[in-house]
């Protein structure tokens, strides 16, 4: 038995955003999301779902799926794979972005209705907090007064999360176990498919299931995130080989500067004059002059 990897665009998509997720998105939603005072969300509506894409050239390694909600508000969720310069800014501008289309002509600022950006990423973001999923709107700086809930960020960072199977008490473990590990599990684990909506989750991302086109994008996308990351991990230890030998050599050369002043130091205080210390330590007649 194989499932999809979910992390990657077609399939999160499938699992998430398809017609037959509502009830699987409700349950993934209320898990992860607090939404204050007990309250959950009943129903909600999938926005542009998810269709077989076209076998095209990949250009972006995330995905959102879309939804509003019962509470009336709307929430995008993007799975990304990649930390790409500018991530943190485009999060913060698509968010922004859904939440002024909403007039599309002029009308009353009271129509405009919250906006939830939730993130899943496949790397760490805030290395300074354990915690998993984090939480952000705008607050007062010093006493932190909540300004509204219109716009709010949140993120799950999946390498945080070291749960194994026996480990698994909350349906919010359960989910996003089920999100970091699916595209390398063989059997569907017992603990999870106790939930009526994990156990729909791993039959739609079963690749037994699948039209050969959904395989073959599923199998494109995979590699093409594979070779994102295969970059980036290159560019990493260039950047770093290239940085230990630049330090290297200013290192050597800072010594070499160091040695020299406390020479010209010496020879200025046997009275020697500044040009032929200059030219005995190889410091110019200003840095002479200084160090005099």
């Amino acid at each position: 038995m194989q499932f999809l990897d979910v992390k990657t665009d077609f399939a999160f998509k499938k699992v998430f955003g398809s017609q037959e997720s509502k009830d699987i998105l409700i349950s993934f939603l209320n898990s992860v999301i607090d939404f204050g005072q007990g309250e959950k969300i009943a129903d909600l509506t999938i926005v542009d779902p998810y269709q077989i894409p076209l076998l095209k050239g990949m250009k972006d390694s995330y995905v959102d799926v879309k939804a509003k909600l019962s509470n009336n508000k709307n929430v995008i969720i993007e799975m990304q794979v990649l930390n790409v310069e500018g991530f943190e800014k485009r999060i913060l501008y698509n968010a922004a972005k859904a939440y002024s289309s909403q007039l599309m002509k002029p009308e009353a600022f009271s129509t405009l209705e919250p906006i939830i950006a939730l993130t899943i990423t496949d790397f760490i973001m805030f290395e300074t907090v354990d915690k998993i999923i984090t939480y952000f709107n705008l607050i007062e700086k010093e006493k932190l007064i909540k300004y509204n809930d219109e716009i709010e960020l949140i993120f799950i960072e999946l390498p945080k999360f070291n749960k194994g199977e026996d480990e698994l008490t909350s349906i919010t473990d359960k989910w996003i176990y089920f999100i970091k590990n699916a595209g390398r599990l063989e059997y569907t684990p017992k603990r999870l498919t106790e939930d009526v909506q994990i156990k729909k989750a791993f039959e739609i991302a079963n690749t037994a299931n699948m039209s050969k086109q959904e395989l073959e994008v599923q199998w494109k996308q995979h590699d093409f995130i594979l070779c994102q990351k295969g970059s980036l991990e290159l560019a990493l230890k260039q950047g770093l080989k290239q940085g230990l030998e630049q330090g290297l050599e200013q290192g050597l050369e800072q010594g070499k500067k160091e040695k020299a002043i406390e020479i010209a130091k010496s020879l200025l205080a046997l009275r020697i004059d500044i040009e032929r210390v200059s030219k005995v330590t190889g410091l110019t007649l200003d840095e002479i002059e200084k160090i005099k």
